[in-house]
Order: C-alpha cells, then sequence, then structure tokens
C-alpha cells in the first residue's frame, strides 16, 4: 500500500495490474491530484495485493468510497480473475462503489465485452470507467465524480441537512424518513438509545424526548412534526398563494405527472401540479432504476424524480405538495379541485397522474408491526437496518425484484414470496437474472399467512398455495411490494373507471358503458376520460404499461391533447 491512509478520510483504491507497464500509476496519480484533499488514494499492482490492503482498511474501521480495477489477461483454462477481485470486494465492503477499469475501444474486444455485461449482471461492479490517457481526463473524472456522489448519498455517517433521532422501530419515524427520502431530502438517522442519539438530544435540550425529532443543519428543531410541517421545513411548498387559477392542473408528481407538468409548463401553459404525499409517487422508492432510457448505468427512482420536479420547476410549473384532494367539481366552463384543507384551484383542463399504493398484505396480526419490521414499498431508508438479518420481499414485479437486489447488499439472506406460478410474467429479464446471481431465493406458489414478534417483526409464517403446508421462519424485516390500488375513490362518479377503479380513456370510453356519458359529437382523445377536458396518465389509466418510460411518454404526449382541448375552449391559451 503506497499511503496510509488518514483515519477520518474516506479510501479511494485503485489495483492496476502489472500487465500494463506504460500506464502504471496514471490513475492513482490523476486521483491524488483531483481528490487528493478529502480522500485518500492507495494503488496496488495485484489483486491478491489490493484484496489484502482491502482486508487491513476494513480492519481499521476505515470507509471506501471506490474501487478501480482493470483486468489482467487470463491464463488459459482459468477463470477471469477480475470476477473473483470484485466478488470479494463486494462482500469487503458492499456500499462502495466498483468499476472495471478498460482502455478507449475496448469494447471492441468480445471478451473484455463479456467481462463487463457479466460482472454487472452479477452485481459485482456498478458500471466500468475508461482508463485516463491524458492529464486531465475530464472524462475519466466526471465517472469518477458521479460514483462519489453516489456512495455519498449511500453512507449514513455523512454529515446531512436533516437529522432524525427516534427509538430504532418507531413506526413514526420510519413514515417520517421515508417521507425524506422520496422527497429527495438527504438524512440521517440516529437510534434515540445510542451514543450520537444521545449527544443530539442533548444539544437540542431534548435528553427525556419520547417522540422523533427532526434537526435541522440550521438549529431548528422539529418534534414530532407533521408531514406538512416537516416539507415546510426543508423549503417545498404546502400552501398555494393568491394565484388559483391556471391552464391545466396534473394531479399527481409521480413520472407520468411530472413529464406532464414540464411539457405544459415548457409549452407556456399556466401550470399547477398537487401532490398528496411525495415527489415521484411509487417509482420514487424504487432503489435503482437500470432500464430506463438514458441511465446506462441506472438511476434511483428519488433521484430520478428529482430531477424531473426540478426541470419542471425552472419552466414555471407551481407544486403544491402534501395536500390530499377531496374533490372535483365543473363550474362555468373550470374545472374546481378542493383539498382536504379547504384550498381551491382551478383550472381549463385537469390531468389525473394520481398513481398506485401498494395493496395491504391482509393479515391482521402483521398490522401492528407496520414501519418496525413491516414496510410497504421498497423502504430505502430501512435497507441499512437489516444488515446481517433474515429479509423476505413479498412481490413478483420489477420493484419486487428491485427491492430485493438493494436489501442483499446489507442482510444475511432475501427471500422473494412469489404468488405465482413464474417470474417471467411480470420482471424484467435482467432482474431475474441479477436475483439468480445475486442467490436471492425465489419461493414460488408462497404467501404470508402469520408473523409476530415483541416490539418489531421477528417471525413469519409461510404457506405452500398448492399443497397447503405451513412454516415458521425468522424475519427481521417483510417488505410487500404485491399489486396496485388506484387513487380514485375521490373522485365524482361521473368519471368512469372499471371494476379494480382504474379509469376508462379514449376508445375504453366508448366501448363501455361510460359511452353514455360522454356529452360531445367528437370522441374521446386517446388519453381522455368520459369527462371532456380531463385527461388520465400513467398506472391510474385503465390498460396502461407498468412501467415508468411509458408513464412518462403518457405524461408527455397528454400535453398535445389538452392544447387541443383549451384552444376549443379559450383560444387565447391555444399552442402556438
Amino acid at each position: 500500500m503506497s499511503v496510509q491512509p488518514d483515519q477520518r478520510r474516506p479510501v479511494l483504491v485503485v489495483i492496476e495490474h502489472a500487465h500494463d507497464t506504460a500506464g502504471q500509476g496514471r490513475i492513482a496519480d490523476q486521483l491524488r491530484r483531483r481528490y487528493g484533499g478529502d480522500y485518500d488514494v492507495v494503488d496496488e499492482r495485484s489483486g491478491a495485493a489490493g484484496l489484502t490492503t482491502l482486508e487491513s482498511l476494513r480492519d481499521r474501521g476505515l470507509q471506501v468510497a471506490l474501487v478501480l480495477c482493470d483486468r489482467p489477461p487470463p491464463a488459459p483454462g482459468e477463470d477471469d480473475p477480475a470476477d473473483a477481485v470484485f466478488g470479494q470486494v463486494k462482500q469487503l465492503y458492499p456500499e462502495a462503489k466498483r468499476a472495471l477499469v478498460v482502455d478507449w475501444g475496448a469494447w471492441a474486444d468480445r471478451a473484455t465485452a463479456d467481462a463487463i455485461h457479466r460482472l454487472i449482471a452479477l452485481g459485482k461492479i456498478d458500471y466500468y470507467a475508461l482508463r485516463p490517457w491524458r492529464s486531465p481526463d475530464e472524462y475519466f473524472h466526471r465517472t469518477v465524480t458521479e460514483f462519489l456522489l453516489e456512495w455519498e448519498r449511500s453512507v449514513s455517517a455523512a454529515p446531512r441537512e436533516v437529522t432524525v433521532v427516534a427509538e430504532r422501530w418507531s413506526p413514526r419515524a420510519h413514515e417520517l424518513r421515508s417521507l425524506l427520502v422520496r422527497n429527495g431530502v438527504q438524512h440521517q438517522f440516529h437510534p434515540s438509545d445510542t451514543d450520537e442519539g444521545r449527544t443530539a438530544l442533548a444539544a437540542a435540550g431534548l435528553e427525556d424526548a419520547t417522540a422523533p425529532v427532526v434537526l435541522l443543519h440550521d438549529g431548528r428543531v422539529l418534534v414530532d412534526p407533521t408531514n406538512t410541517q416537516l416539507a415546510d421545513a426543508y423549503g417545498v411548498d404546502t400552501t398555494l398563494g393568491a394565484e388559483t387559477d391556471f391552464d391545466v392542473i396534473v394531479v399527481g408528481a409521480g413520472p407520468a405527472g411530472l413529464a406532464a407538468a414540464v411539457y405544459a409548463s415548457s409549452e407556456g401553459l399556466h401550470t399547477l401540479v398537487v401532490e398528496r404525499e411525495s415527489i415521484g409517487g411509487q417509482a420514487g422508492s424504487s432503489s435503482l432504476i437500470r432500464n430506463y432510457l438514458g441511465f446506462s448505468r441506472g438511476i434511483s427512482g428519488a433521484e430520478l424524480a428529482q430531477r424531473a420536479y426540478q426541470q419542471a420547476w425552472v419552466f414555471g410549473t407551481t407544486f403544491l405538495l402534501m395536500r390530499e384532494l377531496v374533490d372535483l367539481t365543473s363550474e362555468d366552463g373550470w374545472y374546481v379541485l378542493t383539498a382536504a384543507d379547504g384550498q381551491r384551484a382551478r383550472a381549463r383542463a385537469v390531468v389525473l397522474a394520481t398513481g398506485v399504493s401498494y395493496r395491504r398484505i391482509g393479515v391482521r396480526s402483521l398490522e401492528a408491526f407496520e414501519g418496525a419490521g413491516v414496510f410497504y414499498g421498497a423502504s430505502v431508508s430501512e435497507a441499512r437496518a437489516m444488515a446481517g438479518e433474515p429479509v423476505f420481499v413479498v412481490g413478483g414485479g420489477n420493484s419486487a425484484g428491485q427491492a430485493a437486489m438493494h436489501l442483499s447488499r446489507y442482510a444475511s439472506s432475501v427471500t422473494l414470496l412469489v404468488r405465482g406460478a413464474s417470474l417471467a410474467d411480470s420482471m424484467s429479464q435482467y432482474l431475474i437474472d441479477a436475483i439468480d446471481a445475486a442467490g436471492i431465493r425465489v419461493r414460488l406458489h408462497t404467501e404470508v399467512v402469520d408473523g409476530g414478534g415483541s416490539g418489531r417483526l421477528a417471525w413469519i409464517e409461510l404457506r405452500d398455495r398448492d399443497t397447503g403446508e405451513t412454516h415458521t421462519e425468522p424475519a427481521t424485516g417483510l417488505f410487500v411490494l404485491i399489486g396496485a390500488e388506484p387513487h380514485t375513490s375521490w373522485l365524482p362518479e361521473r368519471i368512469e373507471r372499471d371494476q379494480w377503479g382504474y379509469l376508462f380513456t379514449g376508445p375504453d370510453v366508448m366501448d363501455s358503458h361510460a359511452a353514455r356519458r360522454w356529452p360531445l359529437e367528437r370522441q374521446p382523445l386517446m388519453l381522455e376520460t368520459c369527462v371532456p377536458g380531463v385527461f388520465a396518465v400513467g398506472d391510474v389509466r385503465r390498460g396502461s404499461v407498468k412501467r415508468v418510460a411509458s408513464a412518462v411518454g403518457e405524461g408527455s404526449v397528454v400535453i398535445q391533447q389538452v392544447h387541443r382541448v383549451l384552444a376549443a375552449t379559450d383560444p387565447s391559451v391555444a399552442r402556438p
């Protein structure tokens, strides 16, 4: 090891094998020049030496942020040595970002390309990095900086803008933390019975606090805040100003709603987005979306949602968050939306992008453990609390697969419980392959029928749907991602939906009993409900494809249809 790391600073580890004598040390030199003020850089010349160094760093309690390793050519008949190196790196430092270093143009080499594909599929590397060939090589540094940003966001010990202190398994603390994660607010959590928790409470003069405490970096202290109070504290709008008239109101800030907001505002429409919970909707809880176009290394749902939120905000979209809508009426050519607290806004057109929620598991004995071992959704904020524990994920879709993969970085074991006979009908193949490679157990034809514990979940009872046999297994975490319930119960009866609550749109309106309610001579537009000027996009729409890209596509396309309706009712807001 070339440099003795500082106990206080994260470490960047470079493994450059001796076969590349011309470029040896180039990576470490570039890293030291660019990041040496905040990180220690150590470099080794073989995989064995690199692993020995990593073991030493772990034994000393040091943090490793990034491991870059090139690929020595394997000896004839031997396995690729990169597999073994990165496999052990993942075990030693599961949160460290890992990248295979390749030379420019090496992707044309079949063996190198196969190695990259294999290592990514197995979850052993996050991506590849091109070896720098000049100084400075900004393309190389962009890759490294993105890795370091992702790592910094994932580590729990880093200072944050917000700190939550509460009992370790407090359901209310879980709700607050989940709200922060899904709204893209970085935070750290200290259980109140730890030294860090006691120190933080003492500094705030709240040594005897039993309710969750939220500490902000500017000195503000919130004791058991409501969701709205927390949102106000980190700077989002939860009340409307004096202006309440808009061209279009979008209900829901998931991918579909955010896309609609971006396109509407960018095309000059005065736009309001109303969201009852958090930016990103159901997709916002996804730990890593790898198949969304344009993000080759994948992107978390929360990060994607925050980028879209900022994009819409820059175009001038008004946001009203943490507000539950309770009514939609029409008067004098306007649609009027009313929130539970009485706030009202109106528009000439409405886009319903309310999305869906995961269904409850329906086991009475588990209700007491919600937030204390039982979680609905991926609950990224709770993953580290599952370190070394047995965890179960219920569901067979992509969200369940992503949650299982994320949890496998921490838990001693992860088991995916699926009621059906196969994953192939509901999950992308890349996730199925990754789950198999990660050693995640998949139990088909299986459901949860009971569970219990003292203060937190400790065990669950499973039933084989084929044989009816049951057995009990230890479980610290149960993450439920099953089915979906559309948020449409608040809508007036005249907006027709199917038996499950999904909204009829376009041709489905005229092919159903909703046709009798269509009042115009023209046919409903593709994404229009049975009420002219009221549209539905994303998961809430009957027949929608449950994918983020599809929701974004519908959110963008619907604005063209909104323009057509507005042009017919008020030419002054028609698209130029």
